[in-house]
């Protein structure tokens, strides 16, 4: 008939090294102590400190459980949020370049989707290894959920002159090129 501790061994509830620990500590509390004072039974405290590791290893796998779904949930809104205000850019002769992860990339648009990019109305947003336009309010929202997929978004540009510009009345011309 095998001991308890036999048994935890080979149900690989506890390791060889934890149980020698656990009769180290036991043998050393035994000859601390003085003779007649009664102590917790060596198998019990075996089984609790595996019951307690098992209860750890759980909360482990159940809180990576909850961050994959927290995640896919995320992936979702998203797809969502792009695929129900895309804008089509069909037609596009004008190309827009930006940069991504280091790389240049480039996207043909129509020359008023071009001008939006450049004043911020419009954004670049990175889904499924293409790029999509998207309002800047809504790129603004998946920026809350995952910055990196927002490539370009410039910031709203006021139209309006700085009366302290010195160089307010030299204007660029609209057909200017970079």
């Amino acid at each position: 008939m095998a001991s308890l501790q036999d048994q935890l061994l080979k149900a690989g509830l506890v390791d060889k090294t934890k149980a020698g620990k656990v009769k180290k500590d036991k043998h050393k509390q035994l000859k601390q102590q003085p003779k007649g004072r009664l102590e917790e039974d060596e198998t019990k405290r075996l089984a609790r400190l595996a019951r307690e590791e098992k209860a750890a290893r759980d909360r482990e796998i159940n809180r990576h459980r909850q961050a994959e779904l927290e995640r896919r949930a995320i992936h979702a809104q998203i797809q969502q949020l792009v695929s129900s205000n895309r804008v089509d850019r069909r037609g596009g002769e004008a190309t827009y370049q930006f940069s991504d992860e280091g790389k240049i990339k480039k996207l043909y648009v129509t020359e008023k989707l071009h001008q939006q990019l450049v004043r911020g109305h419009l954004a670049i947003v990175s889904v499924d290894s293409g790029y999509e336009l998207v309002p800047a309010g809504v790129a603004d929202k998946i920026a809350e959920r995952d910055a990196r997929l927002v490539v370009v978004n410039n910031r709203r540009v006021d139209d309006g002159v700085d009366v302290d510009d010195p160089y307010a009345e030299f204007q660029i011309p609209d057909d200017l090129m970079w």
